[in-house]
């Protein structure tokens, strides 16, 4: 799991801030979302979703893993058996994080990170479904439009028949005028 940084860490010291993160996985796990801070969640998020990784693999090295780091039984069994079968077609962020408004008090920002357990929005086979679907409309689409071109080309075909008829019935009325006048 991700080392500690140098310098500033929750809780003061690198075991604590372990223990936090630890205590934030495990409450994470069993309610699906928490509100903490922003600080928290953004180091919380990188450590959960390496332990969902884990727990999509399912091996008993990587159930004794994630029993050192989330030492909650309870929780690692909702996580292996229940959690992580939802994330199998998932390749990555199981997470998300939406700020909220600051905290009264002591105006921290807060934010709320929760599991995403909703499938995803397309996968291979449903979107070359809707590739082929879309195909299928654009050359419905046009043929209509094919169609409709035909349909107003055809008027004025006709138009132009009509009036090459009224030009032959006036150069035949001409025609006929000039004998009547012969």
């Amino acid at each position: 799991m991700p080392t500690p940084k140098k310098g500033a860490r929750l809780g003061g010291s690198a075991s604590h801030q372990k223990k936090i993160l630890s205590n934030l996985a495990a409450q994470l796990f069993e309610h699906g979302a928490i509100k903490t801070t922003d600080a928290k969640a953004k180091l919380l998020r990188p450590y959960v979703e390496k332990i969902i990784t884990k727990a999509k693999r399912g091996t008993l090295a990587d159930r004794r893993n994630v029993l050192k780091l989330i030492p909650n039984k309870e929780v690692v069994a909702y996580l292996f058996n229940e959690l992580a079968p939802k994330f199998e077609g998932r390749p990555g962020g199981y997470t998300r994080i939406i700020k909220l408004e600051n905290r009264k008090g002591d105006n921290a920002p807060i934010s709320q990170i929760s599991l995403v357990t909703e499938q995803l929005a397309s996968t291979e086979a449903e979107r070359a479904n809707r590739v082929a679907a879309s195909k299928a409309k654009k050359a419905e689409a046009e043929a209509a439009e094919a169609k409709a071109e035909e349909a107003e080309e055809a008027p004025e075909v006709e138009a132009d028949t009509a009036t090459d008829k009224a030009a032959e019935a006036e150069a035949a009325e001409a025609a006929d005028e000039a004998a009547e006048d012969k």
